[in-house]
């Protein structure tokens, strides 16, 4: 396995519709971000950007990038799968039965 291939891909969704895209390795996620809109950059971007070039310079683990890029697709609301649990009490506890 490559050093820098992640052990499990993060999942973006960029809307209802479109498919899921799967970024597999730091590379990937680096381009990802490059291609990121300047306006839209702060510091979970750059947070994301920092660890993903660590990565590449061999000065951080492929999974630490991971970390910090799957950060950044949960902040942008880009996870696929991550959605807040609902406050209703009934739905909230069915809910949370699903996720574990």
């Amino acid at each position: 396995m490559d050093r820098l291939q992640f052990f499990s891909p993060v999942r973006i969704l960029r809307g209802q519709g479109q498919p899921v895209e799967e970024i597999d390795s730091v590379a990937e996620a680096m381009a990802f971000l490059r291609n990121w809109p300047a306006g839209r950059r702060g510091p979970v971007y750059q947070c994301a950007v920092n660890c993903c070039a660590a990565a590449m310079a061999g000065r951080m683990s492929a999974e630490e990038a991971r970390k910090a890029f799957a950060g950044f697709a949960r902040i942008t609301r880009l996870l696929e799968g991550d959605r807040p649990l609902p406050m209703s009490g009934e739905d909230r506890h069915r809910d949370h039965a699903l996720r574990r």
